[in-house]
């Protein structure tokens, strides 16, 4: 199969993107396919070779039976690629234009989540026109929440523009801080107990599979930030992670919900928080959605589904088939009488 990868992009995630395509373009060599890198360069440009990319609306994308975008945050995550290859009429791995706006967009997607009911962290929105307009109503609507606040751009990823806030005195400057990230900006509440997340694989809800729960260990302390991500040796994926069985269903059958509730499609990490101490039994919460997560044979979604027995060629072919199989989105035609 003759395979279009999608690396780098606008987004302050490109290198990170541009490492997770080449690991993606070997295995899939690896595993006998065609692959064709495609670079969209910090400029905007689509480059092959060097090359610019043509782009013909019905036209496809260089010939690809398939595109895998591995692409993360704005200009990438965030359905606007996808967009434009649903108008070159090609298909593609991973969410729709909808589900992947709404998933990156982490105030849409909490919006959303408590119109459904899905348990997830207490929070408090910010634009910056609101925060200009009324700071102290900010201020005073997160008071609160439990500390530390974790302030957050609401399209971002990687933790990039994220950071906790204890002191009364520092929550201010720490939104007007993420708000050079995004005019949106969200204040979550401390959740307690620790960071698990399930890898998603599949479609429509009854052919959808589920990771075992991985638990995020933070190496040395602190929290998961950036430089813990994509350092080597500073976080450990404890797969299968350390849970009563009754406690490891209950987050996969959240993980499941929240994928279906965003309309997901391929490919998704769900992260969530589990304090087995809660009042009142154990509790599960869902942090977020990401429906493009870091794809290196090392990266957390890779080495879940290692965990429950899909080895990272084995997923990429499987990702394959699942984008194939897609139903293709048809033009409206006048219903016949």
């Amino acid at each position: 199969m003759r395979v279009a990868v999608l690396g780098g992009g606008r987004s302050l995630e490109h290198d990170v993107s541009l490492r997770g395509a080449m690991a993606v373009a070997e295995g899939l060599a690896e595993r006998g396919h065609e692959v064709v890198l495609v670079d969209l360069a910090r400029d905007g440009r689509w480059l092959h070779l060097g090359e610019p990319v043509s782009l013909t609306p019905g036209g496809g994308l260089l010939g690809a039976d398939c595109v895998f975008p591995v692409l993360h945050g704005p200009g990438g995550e965030d359905g606007s690629v996808q967009g434009m290859l649903e108008l070159l009429d090609v298909p593609y791995v991973g969410s729709g234009v909808l589900s992947s706006a709404l998933s990156l967009d982490k105030l849409a997607a909490k919006d959303s989540a408590k119109a459904a009911g899905i348990p997830q962290v207490d929070y408090v929105s910010v634009s910056a026109e609101r925060w200009e307009r009324e700071p102290e109503a900010v201020l005073a609507a997160a008071a609160p929440l439990a500390r530390p606040w974790w302030v957050k751009a609401a399209a971002g990823g990687s933790s990039l523009g994220m950071e906790p806030v204890s002191d009364d005195a520092e929550l201010g400057p720490a939104i007007e801080r993420c708000l050079q990230y995004d005019q949106r900006v969200i204040i979550e509440a401390s959740a307690s107990g620790v960071e698990v997340e399930c890898a998603i694989l599949g479609g429509p809800p009854g052919d959808t599979r589920v990771s075992v729960p991985g638990q995020i260990v933070v190496t040395g302390g602190g929290w998961y930030d950036h430089e813990a991500k994509y350092t080597e040796g500073g976080m450990q994926l404890l797969a299968p992670a350390p849970l009563p069985e009754p406690v490891a269903e209950e987050v996969k059958a959240l993980c499941l919900q929240a994928f279906a509730h965003a309309d997901c499609h391929g490919l998704a990490r769900v992260d969530c928080f589990v304090d087995l101490d809660a009042p009142g039994g154990p509790s599960v919460l869902l942090n977020e959605i990401n429906t493009l997560p870091g794809f290196t044979a090392t990266s957390v979604y890779a080495q879940l589904w290692g965990a429950t027995g899909i080895p990272y060629g084995e997923l990429l072919d499987e990702l394959l088939a699942v984008a194939l199989s897609r139903p293709r989105r048809l033009p409206l035609e006048t219903p016949q009488a």
